[in-house]
């Protein structure tokens, strides 16, 4: 491709919008009525008067070197406001992505007499890098052996998980109660230690209430089904079964979660070096995330059905299967800084199980035996797994929505996901 490095001219029109005034619009090169007004708002705003430049040529056909480098430079004005994005970029993909960021598209970019965002960001990477306002970095030596360390990390919830089933089976009365209590302990701790690192792992805070209702709908994956049947029978007398199968599936599922991730991660990094557009990563991007969620399921519905046969248990792969979904793509979307719906649908989820459970016992007092009846109808109809699979069912199905729409944006993958 060639690089125009000096900057295309400045349109001229009446009452042409002024792209350059507010920090809220978008990045467009600003217009005028006359090439001494913009002058003018290039120097104030840009500082990109030359002194002793020669002022631009105002004929039509005027777009010799003379008119292109003088004080009418809107590339530069660009590269000026997205300074910092220009300092810290490795390659002109990062610009690309933060353009697109802060709704820079094609068309925008075609203003600037470029055929699209990447064109234009190729302009400003090689134009920093010779000005000297940024050079080129290069990814540190120690990165296959991080992409190692995080790979390994994501094995500790399993083999935790693993050891406190094997202690559970070992173990009776209050020594089984201990064991419970220090393996959840264990298992929490080594969660977040497997998400401190890899592509799973985000440099933005989670709300303690996001982390409350994973904690609740793990939980209930847990106890949650064995609990309601008990409540609508009358019980519970006495301890109610619990579904080690599925949280034991879904601790040996960090790691194919991770590794997904970072499949997905790495060829959006390539389809994002590859591509010429905006919509053309989009495009070539979708795909390649519907696949790693796929690849995920499918990982997890195998890890289901080896631990039910191992503890011969229910697999529960309805519930226990939405359940990984939402949990995947809630943090797939966290860790790229969308954490609002991801929130939300977790709290959506965990709110269905809380009142699924409440209206069962609900209804044994006077009078309120209708609260159970839509919970009644629907465990008749599919038995108490439907309950966590419409809850996380319809979580993950928004979740997934919104993931083809944002994941699929350059701007998601403007800086390498995996912290070293």
């Amino acid at each position: 491709m060639t690089i125009d490095s000096a900057g295309p001219g400045a349109p001229s029109g009446p009452g042409a919008p002024s792209g350059l005034d507010g920090p809220g619009e978008p990045d467009r090169p600003a217009t005028a009525a006359s090439p001494g007004t913009w002058d003018e708002r290039a120097a104030r705003d840009t500082g990109s008067l030359r002194d002793g430049a020669p002022a631009p040529d105002s004929s039509p056909g005027g777009r010799g070197p003379a008119g292109r480098r003088g004080a009418v430079d809107p590339v530069k004005a660009l590269m000026h406001r997205h300074r910092e994005l220009c300092e810290r970029a490795v390659d002109p993909l990062e610009i690309a992505a933060g353009l697109e960021a802060h709704g820079v598209t094609d068309r925008t970019a075609a203003r600037f007499r470029h055929r699209d965002v990447f064109s234009l960001a190729e302009e400003m990477y090689a134009r920093a890098a010779r000005d000297g306002e940024s050079a080129p970095r290069t990814e540190t030596p120690g990165r296959p052996v991080a992409r190692a360390y995080w790979a390994v990390l994501a094995l500790v919830p399993g083999a935790l998980g693993s050891a406190v089933v094997v202690g559970l089976r070992l173990t009776d009365g209050n020594q089984r109660l201990a064991v419970a209590a220090f393996g959840a302990l264990a298992m929490v701790s080594g969660l977040h230690v497997a998400l401190r690192r890899g592509p799973l792992s985000t440099r933005h805070r989670t709300t303690n209430a996001a982390r409350a209702w994973t904690c609740w709908l793990v939980v209930y994956a847990l106890v949650g089904d064995g609990l309601l049947s008990a409540g609508r029978d009358g019980g519970p007398d006495g301890p109610w079964p619990v579904a080690t199968a599925p949280v034991l599936a879904l601790s040996l599922a960090c790691a194919p979660a991770a590794w997904c991730a970072h499949l997905f991660a790495a060829r959006a990094r390539r389809r994002l070096s590859a591509s010429r557009g905006l919509e053309e990563f989009a495009a070539s991007a979708r795909p390649l995330l519907l696949g790693a969620f796929t690849l995920f399921l499918c990982a997890l519905g195998g890890l289901l059905a080896l631990s039910a046969t191992a503890l011969d248990e229910s697999p529960g792969f309805a519930g226990a299967g939405a359940l990984g979904a939402l949990l995947l793509l809630a943090r797939l979307l966290t860790a790229r800084g969308f954490t609002h719906a991801p929130g939300r649908a977790l709290a959506g989820a965990g709110a269905t199980e809380a009142t699924a459970l409440a209206t069962a016992f609900a209804a044994r007092l006077p009078g309120c035996s209708f609260l159970a009846v839509p919970v009644d109808n629907l465990i008749g109809a599919a038995g108490p797994g439907a309950v966590p699979a419409l809850a996380c069912g319809a979580g993950a199905l928004v979740l997934i929505v919104q993931a083809t729409r944002t994941l699929t944006r350059a701007s998601a993958h403007a800086l390498p996901c995996e912290a070293p």
